[in-house]
């Protein structure tokens, strides 16, 4: 038989309206009163009967989650964190991949905001104009993940500066000439990548190879990447992404060339395998469930307490660090 709000209330002696706010994010009970609710529900096998509550309350019980592409790693950890949070705030997670198309994407904004009660939407793909347009799809708070726009609420990580911390590490190593092999022109994350390169490059303390942009998967270019690499002379390579350097190592091992002994390479995003790797791959490490989680949180915030007209939205960055393992070595040992 399924237990009821009112042997919850019973059993913690408080009221089931107290129970009920004590169940609901935001809802104004003291930590105190909710650690007991939550701890006698849990006993119990209480499960709240998400239709009632959304009758009552206008909302669906569940967050939306969009990724444009969960074959990436770095996404489905994204996910784990996200749904994590929102199921420890008592809400489901639903979550759609865009398949790194702008018009899936609008498709899945569309098809989400009336089954949940707010969007946190991932690495977005939408231009400027067309995320400025959102406001207009729907009612819903739409909060980005790892994309900073003016106008919205976001949780990005110091991607610049992360870069920055690899190119000083291989400075540090001796390499001079060093190449970067960027990410799609149009996303936000590629454009914050090659700053913090350029920015470096601008010091004069590294003689930058620029190869230019690949899709960030093994059969996006990577290939003739690493031969553009191999031709300039460089030492050492930052890669996009660790899938982009995963792709590099791949050829120049085909080629012959050993990393870190003849090449160094260095990734960014630290995904799962890159530890697992042969040779376990230096990166920079970018939180992922972490900044999922934050972003739940933000959205959460933001159905409290409801954006005020001219006030600018929060935007959380995030630091990242710098993972050093065995694909980066001194020059000295080329």
């Amino acid at each position: 038989m399924q237990v009821t709000i009112r042997e919850v209330a019973k059993a913690v002696g408080v009221s089931p309206s107290t129970v009920s706010r004590a169940l609901t994010p935001g809802g104004t009970v003291s930590a105190a009163t909710r650690d007991r609710v939550l701890a006698a529900a849990d006993r119990l096998g209480y499960q709240p009967n998400r239709a009632a509550r959304g009758l009552i309350t206008g909302r669906t019980g569940a967050v939306g989650l969009i990724v444009p592409d969960l074959l990436n790693p770095f996404f489905a950890e994204a996910c784990k964190g996200a749904q994590a949070r929102a199921r420890g705030l008592g809400h489901s997670l639903i979550v759609s991949d865009a398949e790194r198309d702008e018009g899936l994407e609008m498709d899945a904004i569309r098809t989400l905001a009336p089954e949940v009660d707010g969007i946190v939407l991932t690495a977005s793909q939408l231009s400027a104009e067309e995320l400025g347009s959102l406001r207009g799809l729907t009612a819903k708070p739409v909060v980005l993940l790892h994309r900073r726009e003016p106008g919205f609420p976001s949780v990005t990580a110091d991607l610049a500066e992360g870069m920055t911390d690899a190119l000083t590490h291989l400075h540090a190593l001796g390499h001079r000439r060093i190449a970067y092999v960027g990410g799609p022109r149009s996303t936000w994350e590629a454009r914050e990548r090659a700053a913090g390169v350029e920015a470096m490059a601008q010091t004069g303390t590294i003689d930058l190879v620029r190869v230019g942009s690949v899709a960030p998967h093994f059969d996006g270019g990577i290939t003739g990447a690493a031969d553009v690499v191999l031709a300039s002379g460089a030492t050492a390579v930052v890669a996009f992404n660790d899938i982009v350097a995963f792709g590099l190592i791949s050829r120049f091992t085909a080629r012959g060339v050993r990393v870190p002994d003849d090449m160094s390479v260095v990734g960014c995003d630290d995904i799962a395998l890159s530890g697992m790797a042969a040779p376990p791959l230096t990166t920079v490490s970018v939180p992922k469930a972490h900044a999922a989680r934050a972003a739940v949180d933000l959205l959460f915030r933001t159905l409290r307490t409801p954006e005020v007209e001219g006030e600018e939205p929060l935007q959380r960055v995030l630091p990242t660090h710098l993972v050093v393992r065995g694909s980066t070595a001194a020059l000295a040992a080329h």
